[in-house]
């Protein structure tokens, strides 16, 4: 825990020591201001609830999670700093684990600067600030899944833009998997069962069930199994790569 905290503690400070961790909270924050109150139609809804400002948090981060997972690998191999990282009396679960959590932690401190929306809508009206809560924690969840893909693709390769680019198709493969277009592809061929896992692999299905206010145990065992076989995967990666 110990090695995972010095990783940690070295990544997250790496996002702060210079200007792009600011820019990407300024992006992030002006962003959903207007997906809110310009495409939400925040006011016109006349309704004391923040789903408008969370109805669009899937189709942010589809863009914005994988600018932060692609340097988390490929940066490293393109400077040549993973050979050092990998020499030092640190093990590959604490690297991998602690680059991982300083990313889903920077994504966190984002999220939690849009608080002055959770206050507004408490001024405007009586909200139910547990569904509320539950939607912070869904949408945290779900960028933790974005995360865990994109750390894995990131290690695949040392170009940062291929890495964003593979990340961005296979998690907005992740949000659709549950809708008409892709279960009509899988249709016409595969059993039920198939359709049934494909359908169940949706990041919509699962962060539209919390963002209701129900936080169902298979919805957390959901995000938590997809992160922990994505993290394993990277470690198997890094671990292949620097064989």
């Amino acid at each position: 825990m110990s090695r995972t905290l010095a990783i940690f503690k070295r990544e997250l400070g790496g996002y702060f020591a210079t200007p792009v961790a600011y820019v990407f909270i300024v992006i992030f924050l002006f962003v959903t201001g207007v997906f809110t109150f310009q495409l939400g139609n925040f006011f016109d809804r006349g309704q004391a609830d923040l789903r408008p400002f969370f109805d669009f948090h899937p189709w942010l981060y589809l863009f914005l999670i994988p600018a932060i997972s692609m340097r988390l690998w490929a940066e490293e191999r393109k400077q040549g700093t993973i050979e050092l990282l990998m020499t030092l009396p640190v093990p590959m679960a604490a690297a991998v684990t602690g680059k991982f959590l300083a990313a889903w932690a920077f994504a966190g401190v984002a999220l939690a600067l849009t608080f002055p929306i959770w206050i507004t809508v408490n001024v405007l009206g009586d909200p139910d600030n547990g569904v509320i809560l539950a939607s912070y924690v869904g949408s945290l969840l779900m960028a933790g899944g974005f995360l865990a893909v994109g750390s894995c693709v990131s290690a695949l390769t040392k170009n940062q833009v291929i890495a964003f680019v593979v990340t961005v198709v296979l998690c907005f493969g992740l949000l659709i998997s549950g809708y008409p277009p892709v279960m009509g592809f899988f249709s016409a061929w595969a059993p039920q069962a198939v359709l049934d896992a494909v359908a169940g692999f949706s990041f919509l299905t699962h962060f539209d069930a919390i963002s209701r206010g129900v936080i169902d145990l298979r919805d957390l065992v959901f995000f938590g199994s997809l992160i922990a076989v994505f993290l394993f995967a990277n470690a198997v990666v890094i671990e292949q790569k620097k064989a």
